[in-house]
């Protein structure tokens, strides 16, 4: 039975019409499919400038604008009461409503048509069906978040159960906890991983420390699919050396879309069916492929809620060789907001000191993870947890690095904590700027 697809259809999500255009779409020839982008682009903007009295606010009751010079929107443009934002005949009863996660620091509440949430699951299932994973009986080790009681803690494990996954609350990472995490991997027939990246690396170093191949004990698991945070080259070589099956990573924004997905090449393949993913530079303008610069995505056809050339906030590039039809990611780095200041004037993207720390704090294992706090603009709080303290001599290696990749005239203190806090989704942020 396909529970999973039962349950999107009951819930109003015409997943099986979705998945037929979603076929249509990849059918397009790539002589036109830059064609295909345009049509749709311009009419989602068309519907949204005719039909949603918010959005023609924002581009101020201008029709036919040229595409470079449709306002770009921020979380900032969006955080206004939901029902000032729908299109006109859409309600919050007749639309998919969630919030984000607010990892960004700017949390809001969106919608999307039932017919765009089902595009949406049928993107998804084609992306993760290109490893043969199947939501409706491919059973999932899920390393989330969840409400720690009351109704929405009900509603999580339901629809775990729904959706042939069992979930791994994250709020809790000790080393008893993912003992017990293990024992699960003994006794279930997992097909694969998927959550948070940072939970799932601390379950490796764990897993590393007790000499344990992951796939030796779950001979079922095949593939470990990471998503919502910063994914390291180091981080990924440890999880596929100690769980004994390829890293996917999945980049994806819950008020959007997945947005790129790994194929089964090694690509990091962005989604061009659903979205119109641009890379701008500081005037908004496209940067040729290969540059790095803000991402900024068009939702297709969401009609009930604009999200036209949204900046999501975070950089990256296109790799040289993409296209309309199949456009690829290059690198991605990170937050644009989570940006560190320097008296010296430069600014920082805040991931560059959690990495240059990385590569000195992890050498020897001690360390499980740590996040990086700007106090002052001098001023920068390491936050670790690990087996033993750090001593001066480690410290002082840790300063020096930074020194070296950034100014030498930095105050750096180190905390010491048994665990490190996370959202209220399970989140770790890395970086975190407390400047105003």
């Amino acid at each position: 039975m396909k529970l999973f697809n039962l349950t999107l259809k009951y819930s109003g999500f015409p997943i099986k019409e979705a998945r037929k255009k979603l076929k249509e779409i990849k059918a397009i020839p790539n002589a036109e499919y830059e064609e295909f982008v345009m049509r749709e682009r311009e009419a989602i903007v068309r519907y949204h400038a005719e039909n949603n009295p918010y959005y023609n606010k924002l581009i101020n009751n201008r029709r036919n604008l040229p595409w470079e010079e449709i306002p770009v929107l921020t979380k900032a443009d969006l955080q206004h009461p939901l029902q000032e934002r729908l299109s006109n005949g859409y309600t919050s009863k007749n639309s998919y409503v969630n919030r984000t996660s607010g990892s960004s620091g700017h949390p809001f509440i969106f919608a999307k048509d039932k017919w765009c949430h089902a595009l949406t699951w049928a993107e998804i299932m084609d992306r993760f069906g290109w490893f043969g994973i199947d939501f409706n009986h491919s059973l999932q080790a899920r390393f989330y978040g969840i409400p720690l009681g009351g109704f929405g803690y009900r509603k999580e494990r339901l629809k775990d159960l729904l959706s042939s996954r069992y979930r791994f609350p994250i709020f809790d990472l000790s080393e008893e906890k993912m003992a017990q995490f293990l024992q699960h991997f003994r006794q279930k027939k997992f097909c694969y991983i998927n959550g948070y990246t940072s939970a799932i690396v601390l379950f490796a170093k764990y897993l590393r420390k007790q000499n344990i191949l992951l796939i030796e004990i779950c001979p079922t698991l095949k593939h470990c699919v990471v998503t919502s945070e910063m994914l390291f080259e180091t981080d990924k070589q440890l999880m596929e050396q100690v769980f004994g099956v390829p890293v996917i990573n999945e980049y994806g924004a819950s008020e959007l879309d997945l947005i790129a997905f790994t194929n089964p090449e090694g690509e990091f393949v962005v989604n061009s069916e659903t979205l119109f993913v641009e890379v701008l530079d500081k005037n908004n303008r496209a940067v040729p492929n290969g540059t790095s610069g803000r991402i900024v995505i068009t939702s297709l056809f969401n009609k009930a809620h604009p999200l036209i050339r949204y900046d999501i906030g975070d950089t990256g590039s296109f790799t040289e060789m993409s296209t309309f039809k199949k456009p690829a990611f290059k690198t991605l780095i990170g937050r644009t907001n989570d940006v560190a200041k320097l008296k010296n004037g430069k600014n920082v993207p805040g991931l560059t000191f959690y990495y240059v720390t990385k590569n000195v704090i992890e050498d020897d294992g001690n360390v499980k993870e740590f996040v990086i706090e700007q106090l002052a603009i001098d001023a920068f709080k390491i936050t670790y947890v690990s087996e033993e303290k750090l001593s001066i001599t480690e410290e002082n290696k840790i300063k020096k690095s930074l020194y070296k990749y950034l100014e030498d005239d930095l105050e750096l203190t180190f905390n010491r904590v048994e665990i490190l806090e996370r959202g209220n989704r399970g989140k770790l942020k890395q970086f975190v700027s407390k400047l105003k």
